[in-house]
């Protein structure tokens, strides 16, 4: 029974080794977040045509590379808010240049704000001086009907002009204009609001003197593989809504699709009232999301020659009589993956389960609760490193009750330590005879040894919804503690090497091997935590198991010092409540604890008890 338990809590703590061992050594380096630059308004960058796509099917949008290079460098209207700042190309009529202006590279003063949508007309050295990104950015424009000339519809190329406002503002949209020259004027209205949710209006007048027939649709390009963290527990790639179902795909994902006739390499939904579909990175998203309601059909493809990765949403081919007006309203997601301001959008304008664009994982039952009552500490406290603290207290006092009879377990097992041993000498190297005496002493005292376990059963799931949330969501980047602890989303960056700052140089990069090796203070934190957890638990009796758990603190001390910092500050935080959890009840059961030697009995066990009985 005893070697059944003890190989349980063994396999536990191995997993936990292997997926150690694996992010700390083979885990790829962390990239920084997306480069930035400033906004192109400002730079004066002209515009050039999009680099080619894949057409899709008869109602698809039209080619990217449709139109010629424009002679002279077209015009953008500025896009200014607090959280936006960037601006739209006429050509186009897109968006293709979107800084954060409330996230910056680094944590240093001066490091500039996070790029997110970057356009493809800059030239080669434009992109290095502006520091821009690979091309990414959302486009508009309609698919021409039966007997429509695709002359007679805007498209990617198609230039624009500005019929009213001249810079996007919360509460100030803009409105293109384009006119076909044969009776149909098209107009395009950006509206946007104080967070990262734009508004966007397709309309189609029909002056003519005969109907018109077109479709409107949305693009999101993306040219080339962006660079990712490609770590398993992170999902960057496709995502989206599909009536209730969530659609996950993965770069390579994509590229992999099997080509569909006229259809390049693609995947299609149809949905029926409600979805959204775009690219979502460790902390930022760009989404198309329809009105709610509003069917549409769900497009993911790749255009394998020019490595153009897309998202589309296509609407309902619509005719429009002589004298009349269509209006197509959809919404643009382009910004950070706040939980707060994502679950608005739920509520209105009613993107559904928008918030499910954050990836929660497989424990999200737990990981979303964990996160929804750490956002609320933080918001009670004002400091994440306290309110992760004050986390752990939570979590400890709901698990309290199974935890005491584990405690209450250990210090019985504790108290029949010295029978064990007297087992073990007797049995010798029969390990049937010290099964069954040791079976019948656990049964004679009402010891369950089983219930040692239950406290590492219960933590393995809620330190790894924990990791999630530290990993994933955007609250804990660069989220300050105190001291020299100001991201709690990156590893502890102080080290032995210098010690811990008093020394005048820098330390090895945050996260490699070679950090966790030079001992941040944390680690250290958890590996003499750890050691003064075990020294409460039963001895194991089996050699090879005892030199094992001997070691398993400063393994795990060493392990651990690349990961997240406020990680780390939970485990050290549990650990500091378990040993006075555990302290306190093994005390009231008679034992005083020393950690520096032998747990000694402060009162006569009740063997001894028996045994002065006797006589």
């Amino acid at each position: 029974m005893e070697d059944n338990n003890r190989n349980l809590i063994l396999a536990t703590v191995l997993s936990f080794l292997v997926i150690l061992v694996w992010y700390t050594v083979f885990a790829p380096e962390p990239v920084s977040d997306q480069p930035s630059g400033q906004p192109l308004a400002q730079q004066g960058i002209g515009d050039q045509p999009l680099a080619p796509a894949v057409p899709v099917g008869e109602a698809a949008p039209a080619d990217l590379a449709a139109a010629d290079e424009p002679s002279e460098p077209l015009g953008r209207v500025a896009i200014r808010s607090g959280a936006l700042e960037g601006s739209i190309s006429l050509l186009g009529g897109r968006i293709d240049d979107l800084m954060l202006t409330r996230y910056r590279e680094t944590l240093d003063e001066g490091s500039p704000n996070v790029r997110l949508l970057s356009p493809s007309s800059a030239t080669a050295d434009e992109r290095v001086n502006v520091n821009l990104t690979k091309p990414y950015y959302a486009v508009y424009g309609w698919t021409p009907g039966p007997g429509v000339s695709p002359d007679l519809v805007p498209g990617p190329a198609t230039i624009w002009t500005v019929e009213s406002g001249d810079t996007l503002a919360p509460g100030k949209p803009v409105t293109l204009a384009w006119d076909n020259g044969a009776g149909q004027t098209f107009r395009r209205t950006f509206a946007l609001d104080e967070n990262y949710l734009f508004t966007v209006s397709q309309s189609l007048e029909n002056s003519g003197s005969a109907a018109f027939s077109a479709a409107p649709y949305g693009i999101i390009a993306r040219h080339g593989r962006p660079d990712t963290q490609n770590f398993f527990i992170l999902h960057e790639g496709v995502v989206g809504m599909i009536d209730g179902s969530l659609v996950e795909k993965k770069y390579r994902d994509i590229a992999g699709l099997d080509p569909i006739a006229r259809e390049g390499r693609a995947a299609i939904f149809e949905v029926g009232g409600n979805g959204w579909i775009g690219f979502t990175d460790k902390y930022w998203m760009t989404t198309l999301a329809p009105a709610p309601g509003q069917a549409f059909t769900a497009v993911v493809k790749y255009a394998e020659g020019a490595d153009i990765y897309q998202t589309e949403a296509r609407f309902p081919m619509q005719t429009v009589a002589p004298g009349t007006q269509l209006t197509a309203e959809s919404y643009l997601f382009a910004g950070a993956k706040v939980w707060e301001v994502i679950r608005s959008y739920e509520r209105d304008p009613g993107i559904q389960r928008f918030v499910d664009s954050i990836d929660w994982g497989w424990f999200y039952f737990l990981t979303k609760p964990i996160f929804q009552l750490l956002h609320w500490l933080h918001g009670l406290i004002g400091n994440m490193g306290w309110a992760i603290i004050a986390l752990t207290f939570v979590l400890k006092t709901l698990v309290f009750p199974l935890a005491r009879k584990s405690y209450i377990s250990m210090a019985k097992m504790k108290e029949l330590q010295p029978q064990m041993e007297e087992i073990k000498a007797r049995a010798g190297d029969d390990r049937m005879k010290f099964q069954k005496e040791v079976m019948e002493l656990y049964k004679r005292e009402k010891v369950n040894p089983a219930a040692g376990c239950l406290p590492i059963l219960l933590q393995i799931p809620i330190f790894f919804s924990l990791y999630k949330v530290i990993f994933v969501t955007i609250e804990l980047r660069h989220a300050p503690w105190f001291g020299w602890i100001q991201d709690l989303s990156a590893p502890d960056p102080s080290s032995l090497l210098n010690l811990y700052g008093l020394l005048p140089f820098g330390v090895p990069a945050q996260g490699t091997l070679l950090h966790s090796l030079t001992l941040p203070a944390l680690a250290i934190a958890l590996g003499v935590s750890m050691w003064m957890q075990q020294k409460l638990n039963p001895a194991p009796t089996d050699p090879v198991q005892k030199t094992i758990f001997a070691w398993m603190p400063w393994v795990f001390m060493f392990m651990l010092g690349g990961f997240a910092s406020g990680l780390v500050l939970y485990w050290v935080t549990n650990n500091i409540i378990t040993i006075v959890q555990q302290y306190t009840i093994m005390s009231m059961h008679g034992h005083r604890p020393d950690f520096f030697g032998n747990i000694r009995a402060s009162l006569p066990s009740r063997a001894k008890t028996r045994e002065g009985k006797g006589k």
